[in-house]
């Protein structure tokens, strides 16, 4: 078959896997869980049963703490329409990424099950949204798991608690853990839903013992912290961090690498929200509550707790410590195109780019010239501020697994049309998600329109048949498409650019740079790692054992 004929096959396949539903009336598909009895909704060879509550309501004077089951209830439950997107700040700015999520709770820990009808172990993709951990939403139309079920997996797309009702610590709460320990309910919501789906999926067609968990950017964070964490051990099997970012995290109860610690944090906003006591806050309007620590700074981040994190990423993985499973990881090009926030402001000049970046990276700073010339400075910031956040984790977690004897496969999502990029937004962050979920035609309303041909669904057609495949096997692979090699010594990895291509050694020298940068800041133990890169870095330390 010639590539235009196998485009023009895979937009008619595409096509039929996003067209509506016929209108005629369908049985509505009813499944008898462990945990109760839902009755969902049909839509062509797929079912999707929504809102299904996989833990209790943490409100009111149940705020802050762990997530306890949900109770099973009697009868058959309305399955067909999304549960509330948990509390987050209201934001009055216009984004590409925003979309309408509707009503909020704080009785919000629900998940959404797609299944094809012809399920029977097939493997579980639970799918965790991004959002900074602080907004966005399982029910979002981006994440809807119909052409993945197509496609022959169960998909499940879980809610969990967002902001500072999801990783507050603080001692008080911590005094009342009987663990000694507080923040990380988000991490422990995610841990809960895998859980269900551990006790559950089988009603639903899906294998408990082929799970992965798969997510983008906080979400792909999140899958981190679950690799990272012995209490979600055994519930996967397999995972897929889509520009992940292992960055420091906060200390539970000790301020290192350039943060207070997560308890003092907490403690602070107390004061800012003049909440004298643990009371007085649970008692507090949870949007007033989340709306203030948005205002005030508060940045919710996973804190090193010694149980469920129990170390920074960085040392966990590099101890081998972090679940032993095959991944599928990688970042796109355009990272920071629509995040322009994350990236310092271009100097006047190229003498003071050179001047500054010599400064802070004293030896380093051929490396990092050489990588990001002065010679295009706005491209250069652009692309260093995408390479320490997300470049450089997605290459650290193929070669930690690697490393661990499990299967590696790395991408770049290269990949640009015209409504992107002439906004200036080739392969920007988040742009693989409508392809690898087979719905270029269920963007936010901002969102550079994706054109219908024949050309762009050959290409989401490959990236929904390597993703459900993964989820599968652990091996990706696409009919009409090149063979995914794992990652291994000569740095193989995949190219999403007008289509999928194989390449070698992404970016030389990119992931060395980072990776000693980072080694000498965490070495120093008074330095960050996360956004302060290049031209925001702070000055690096010389050379450190084991570092250079």
């Amino acid at each position: 078959m010639t590539p235009s004929l196998k485009a023009l096959a895979a937009a008619c396949l595409v096509g039929a896997l996003l067209a509506p539903a016929a209108a005629s009336a369908q049985t509505a598909p009813v499944v008898t869980a462990p945990a109760g009895a839902v009755r969902g909704v049909a839509d062509g060879s797929v079912s999707a049963f929504k809102g299904i509550p996989y833990a209790a309501a943490p409100v009111g004077p149940l705020r802050w703490r762990p997530p306890a089951p949900a109770p099973q209830w009697q009868g058959v439950r309305d399955a067909t329409r999304f549960g509330p997107a948990c509390v987050q700040p209201v934001s009055p700015v216009r984004t590409i990424y925003s979309s309408d999520l509707g009503p909020t709770s704080e009785d919000c820990l629900s998940l959404n099950v797609w299944t094809p009808d012809v399920a029977g172990k097939a493997p579980v993709i639970v799918w965790i949204h991004g959002g900074a951990l602080v907004a966005g939403s399982s029910k979002e139309p981006l994440y809807d798991g119909s052409t993945l079920a197509a496609d022959g997996a169960v998909v499940v797309s879980i809610n969990y608690r967002l902001g500072v009702l999801g990783w507050l610590a603080h001692p008080d709460l911590s005094a009342e853990s009987p663990q000694g320990i507080s923040g990380n309910y988000g991490l422990m919501d995610q841990i809960q839903a895998l859980h269900w789906v551990r006790q559950n999926i089988a009603a639903f067609g899906g294998d408990p013992d082929n799970v992965t968990i798969a997510g983008e950017s906080a979400g792909g964070l999140s899958v981190m912290y679950l690799m990272a964490s012995p209490y979600a051990r055994g519930l996967f099997h397999k995972a897929i961090a889509q520009s992940a970012y292992m960055i420091s995290t906060p200390e539970l109860k000790e301020a290192r690498f350039g943060a207070p610690s997560a308890e003092d944090a907490g403690a602070r906003l107390a004061r800012t929200l003049q909440a004298p006591s643990t009371r007085v806050l649970r008692a507090m309007d949870a949007q007033e509550i989340t709306n203030t620590a948005a205002m005030s700074g508060f940045a919710p981040f996973g804190a090193v707790d010694g149980k469920l994190l129990p170390g920074q990423l960085v040392d966990i993985f590099d101890r081998g410590e972090q679940a032993p499973v095959p991944i599928l990881a990688g970042f796109n090009s355009g990272e920071i195109r629509s995040l322009r926030m994350l990236a310092p402001r271009p100097p006047a000049g190229a003498a003071e780019y050179e001047r500054v970046i010599r400064e802070r990276y004293g030896d380093l700073a051929d490396d990092f010239l050489r990588l990001y010339p002065s010679t295009d400075m706005e491209e250069s910031v652009i692309a260093a501020s995408r390479d320490a956040l997300y470049g450089w984790t997605a290459e650290r977690l193929a070669r930690s697994q690697t490393a661990r004897g499990q299967a590696s496969f790395l991408y770049l999502f290269d990949h640009g049309y015209p409504a992107s990029d002439s906004a200036g937004l080739h392969a920007f962050h988040a742009a693989e998600l409508p392809y690898m979920f087979g719905l270029l035609d269920r963007t936010p309303p901002l969102w550079p329109k994706i054109p219908q041909t024949a050309e762009e669904a050959a290409l989401s057609a490959a990236m929904v048949d390597y993703w459900t495949s993964f989820a599968r096997t652990g091996r990706p692979q696409a009919a009409d498409a090149p063979a995914w090699t794992p990652y291994d010594a000569s740095g193989a990895y995949i190219a999403f650019r007008d289509g999928p291509v194989m390449e070698t050694g992404l970016m030389p020298g990119m992931y060395a740079l980072h990776e000693r940068a980072m080694c000498r800041r965490k070495a120093d133990g008074t330095m960050a790692w996360n956004w302060n890169a290049g031209l925001a870095s702070p000055v690096l330390p010389a050379a450190a054992p084991g570092c250079d």
